[in-house]
């Protein structure tokens, strides 16, 4: 085994002790997977969501595995539930040091059949949830000695969704320009700011999404001819926000078995 390979992997569990890292959307899925990896890598971890019954079960559970973990429930498309939960980070944890934006919703509807409700629901929770999540964290942030934020995009927002609407392609694109704009402003601040572009992931908000049979047929149409894991999105995030990924910034990162080739 490769020497440096080997040193990474003994120290995995260290890799982010001392750091504290918010996550948003963390009550399952992805969200939950990112939590639990920075976790055992030594972050203490805060964690959102607006179920707040889900998320609480979510948090039990990293705690059982010894992991410093806090749930703040909060909806991010509410100025002042984002303000409150960020105090809430600050007066629990002394500091913020990691930001995942990765609270998101999910809709299949056509563009002639969206509601504008529904419109404003995808925009919102995608969008304009991370760009308040950023606002707030970017003074904390600047107190750390590694600021990092990585937003959750999609591969709809380089292309086109593979099972979501317009509105969630229009959301997805939107978080790659915000991730490069806050990346030029914040870079001479030694704040990252990077974007991870998954593909079709195998999570509850898919599959409550799209049948199975619709599933198997989307896999067998990759050229890895399957779904990603929560957990192979949430190495990728990890990367981006350690010391590894410390000269990358205004980048988005595919992770799609490859679906963007075909």
């Amino acid at each position: 085994m490769d020497r440096r390979l080997q040193h990474q992997q003994q120290n995995r569990g260290t890799e982010f002790h001392g750091r504290v890292a918010l996550v948003t959307g963390a009550a399952q899925g992805m969200g939950f997977a990112m939590a639990c990896r920075l976790a055992a890598a030594g972050a203490r971890v805060a964690m959102n969501d607006s179920n707040a019954t889900a998320l609480a079960a979510a948090v039990a559970d990293l705690r059982q595995q010894g992991a410093d973990a806090l749930a703040i429930p909060a909806d991010v498309t509410i100025e002042t539930e984002v303000r409150r939960m960020f105090a809430t980070v600050l007066e629990q944890f002394g500091a913020l040091d990691i930001l995942i934006n990765n609270a998101g919703v999910l809709r299949p509807t056509r563009c002639e059949q969206i509601a504008t409700q529904e419109w404003d629901l995808v925009l919102d929770t995608n969008l304009k949830g991370t760009f308040l999540c950023c606002r707030e964290a970017i003074p904390l942030l600047r107190r750390s000695e590694a600021g990092r934020i990585v937003n959750l995009s999609s591969t709809a927002g380089k292309s086109v969704s593979t099972i979501g609407g317009a509105h969630y392609t229009a959301a997805k694109a939107g978080v790659l320009g915000l991730t490069r704009h806050l990346a030029k402003e914040l870079g001479h601040e030694r704040i990252t700011v990077n974007a991870v572009c998954p593909g079709l992931i195998d999570t509850e908000m898919v599959r409550g999404t799209i049948a199975a049979a619709s599933i198997a047929a989307y896999a067998s149409s990759f050229p890895l001819q399957r779904l990603g894991e929560p957990a192979e999105i949430a190495e990728l995030v990890a990367f981006l926000a350690s010391d590894r990924a410390a000269y990358i910034t205004g980048a988005s990162l595919d992770i799609n078995g490859g679906d963007l080739t075909i």
